[in-house]
């Protein structure tokens, strides 16, 4: 696993120090993850969830009285054309 990749995908700076510590941490933890797959399972029902909870649902209504227009939503928009918002390109560089 490439510490410095995930650090530098999320932004997030870390010292040589931290990159080592948390290798160790992401190891330890796979090692884990490996010790579970070797668990017998077998007669066991799979289970979604444990606490008995539900969720708890509603209809799905759309409240238009508490809708923006769109000349409202676009109202402080710093840049905007033909009714959309204008935001600048991000890409990735490898």
């Amino acid at each position: 696993m490439d510490v410095k990749k995930i650090a530098k995908l999320a932004h997030i700076p870390i010292t040589e120090k931290e990159e080592e510590t948390l290798t160790k941490g992401f190891h330890a933890t796979l090692k884990v993850v490996d010790m579970l797959f070797s668990v017998d399972v077998k007669g066991t029902q799979p289970t979604s969830q444990v606490t008995g909870l539900e969720n708890v649902l509603r209809e799905d209504v759309i409240d238009g009285s508490r809708q923006f227009t769109q000349e409202q939503a676009l109202a402080n928009a710093p840049r905007k054309h033909n009714g959309y918002f204008v935001v600048d390109q991000i890409l990735e560089d490898d």
